[in-house]
């Protein structure tokens, strides 16, 4: 049987995987919706944990998500909507046509952060220390959610023969560009694009991001480190993914990556925020060495 993707560096090989998981009532489920609301659910299991460990009331958080999580998909799709404005300028009964794809990240993150700040300030609540409790949220959401790219056949790089070099068939692929077009595969009678896996490289690099903030969580010097880490993390892996993708959003009629300008923000913006931060609480700490020393 001819494979519809296929590591072929890595031997690994998938007959057959349908976009939609299965039909109810007439309504196709599709497994991108399934793998978003699994990385959602698995998200929140750990943020709940995270909240019981230091202290937090975890009805909050429960509540906080349930909210924050449809502020997040209606941003998704603005920023989608937004950057692909030559687009949808000329088919507006299609901006909210969310079922036929194109939501970013980036918007969700956008959502999430704005939402989190207005109930923070109405509950009354350390926004930093709440940050920092959902960041493993967010990571974990990310992880496994780019998984749905994987199943979409979307989200993927420009032509390689590295050692995790992917193949769609052409057909069932989606936004293929000329240079990858010109490299088309034919195995079998069958034709192939043959691409970076870009999808999976962000989701191996925010488990190590993942990883470092598991590592900080209990050596926090200040509320707010681990959204820093989180943001510095994260924006650094997308910057230099989102330079292999095949299907960015470009700021306005420019050449110019939207995600790889918000990254290179995040990513400035929160290492002087730790940086001064840290300082703040060094020179805290030599203020307490200081008095003791008197003493």
């Amino acid at each position: 049987m001819t494979p519809e993707i296929w590591f072929v560096n890595l031997g690994i090989k998938i007959n057959h995987l349908d976009r939609v998981a299965f039909t109810l009532f007439g309504i196709d489920v599709y497994w991108y919706g399934i793998i978003i609301a699994c990385g959602m659910l698995l998200g929140l299991y750990v943020t709940l944990r995270e909240a019981k460990r230091t202290g937090q009331d975890p009805d909050f958080y429960i509540d906080t998500v349930l909210i924050s999580a449809l502020v997040s998909i209606l941003f998704a799709r603005l920023y989608y909507v937004i950057f692909s404005w030559d687009y949808y300028k000329n088919n507006l009964n299609e901006i909210f046509s969310i079922r036929n794809g194109g939501i970013a990240i980036y918007g969700a993150i956008i959502g999430a952060v704005i939402s989190a700040l207005i109930i923070c300030k109405v509950r009354k609540k350390n926004f930093y220390k709440v940050a920092d409790t959902f960041s493993f949220a967010l990571l974990i959401g990310q992880i496994i959610g780019r998984w749905g790219n994987f199943v979409n056949r979307e989200a993927f790089g420009g032509y390689t023969d590295s050692l995790f070099a992917m193949r769609y068939i052409k057909e069932q692929a989606s936004n293929i560009p000329k240079d990858v077009l010109d490299k088309v595969i034919t195995v079998d009678g069958v034709e192939y694009i043959q691409v970076h896996p870009t999808f999976l490289y962000e989701s191996l690099w925010n488990i190590g991001v993942l990883i470092v903030i598991f590592i900080f969580r209990k050596r926090k010097k200040f509320d707010g480190q681990l959204m820093a880490i989180y943001f510095i993390g994260y924006g650094l892996g997308r910057l230099w993914i989102e330079g292999m993708r095949t299907d960015s959003l470009m700021i306005a009629s420019t050449n110019i990556r939207a995600s790889q300008v918000l990254s290179l923000i995040l990513i400035i913006a929160f290492t002087i925020y730790l940086i001064v931060n840290l300082k703040k609480c060094k020179d805290l700490s030599d203020i307490d060495i200081l008095y003791q020393k008197n003493d």
